[in-house]
């Protein structure tokens, strides 16, 4: 049964249920019927090449961008129908911060406080632990104009999480951040998830979201390739097995021969051998060394990665 929202019992195990998203721009079709659910307190990633439909995705998500077709729930709520409802719900970063850089990191903090309707006390106590959990409260009352690139994306988080929201959209979050910006800023992330809330990133960084996301969405030229869960995803291409081995001394990928050997990838002074059989490729391997006096520096097999994977999907869709 529906309630007056329109959504359902199983909706409401949802934090958000895109159904059917499409967008055009002048006759370019950016996003071409995206469906997909992420569960309550889901780490949920949107991953695809440049040029996908991910940020045009997100923009339908948060409200920024009205589809040309389909439906939006956030937390049950339709997002066409009770869009304040809807927003009221979600925290949004999008990938260039949006943060007033004429006023102080506090300033910022408050004023984003007072938009979401939280009291004065509350939204002034909630700037002061922000401000301590980015590491930014030494900084609180200076100008955000006089800030590194880091420093204004780690206020942008501030912002965008000041009033608690059950759902947190990220874009790009951490592009172009120094070390000490990124892990302050994927720990509070981190924190917020352990806390209940659900997380939406879209990342180019794809053992980032490796890490990070229970499930994955595969985007590529606007439509839906998979969603399913990183470690699920990998152990469905074991054909992408390899082995990286070190020689000293030179040592050319022609000289290794396996039927099973898939290609072969040099980077520095390691070979990865991509196979199908990796004991077969280990004994050529040991072949090669016997035969040509060499010694190995390393050797190790490796499972299929996220990016193995991203790779063999998207190829399959052009």
């Amino acid at each position: 049964m529906a309630d007056q929202n329109g959504s359902s019992g199983d909706d409401l195990e949802h934090s958000i249920s895109a159904e059917g998203l499409s967008k055009s721009f002048h006759g370019f079709q950016a996003v071409d019927g995206v469906s997909f659910q992420v569960r309550k307190g889901e780490f949920f990633g949107i991953l695809g090449p440049n040029g996908a439909g991910k940020t045009t995705t997100i923009r339908m998500l948060t409200g920024v961008l009205k589809p040309d077709q389909g439906r939006i729930l956030i937390d049950g709520i339709d997002l066409r129908r009770d869009a304040l409802a809807a927003k009221q719900r979600m925290g949004v970063i999008p990938e260039v911060g949006t943060v007033y850089t004429d006023l102080s990191a506090r300033e910022n903090l408050e004023l984003f406080g007072m938009y979401y309707g939280l009291s004065k006390p509350v939204r002034q106590e909630r700037a002061t632990q922000m401000l301590k959990d980015l590491e930014l409260h030494d900084r609180a009352d200076d100008l955000v104009k006089t800030f590194s690139k880091g420093m204004k994306q780690r206020i942008s988080i501030g912002c965008a999480m000041v009033h608690d929201p059950s759902v947190l959209f990220l874009d790009e979050p951490t592009e172009g951040l120094d070390v000490q910006s990124r892990k302050l800023i994927l720990d509070r992330v981190r924190a917020m998830n352990a806390a209940g809330c659900t997380v939406v990133i879209t990342t180019h960084n794809i053992e980032e979201a490796s890490r990070l996301c229970q499930r994955v969405c595969i985007i590529n030229k606007g439509q839906v390739v998979t969603v399913d869960s990183p470690e699920h995803l990998k152990s469905t291409f074991e054909q992408t097995r390899s082995v990286e081995v070190a020689f000293e001394g030179q040592v050319s990928c022609q000289e290794l021969s396996p039927s099973c050997m898939l290609r072969v990838e040099e980077s520095g002074d390691k070979m990865r051998i991509f196979t199908s059989d990796p004991d077969r490729t280990i004994e050529e391997i040991m072949r090669l060394r016997d035969e040509r006096g060499l010694r190995i520096l390393s050797l190790s097999t490796l499972g299929p990665s996220l990016e193995d994977v991203f790779l063999k999907l998207t190829e399959a869709k052009r």
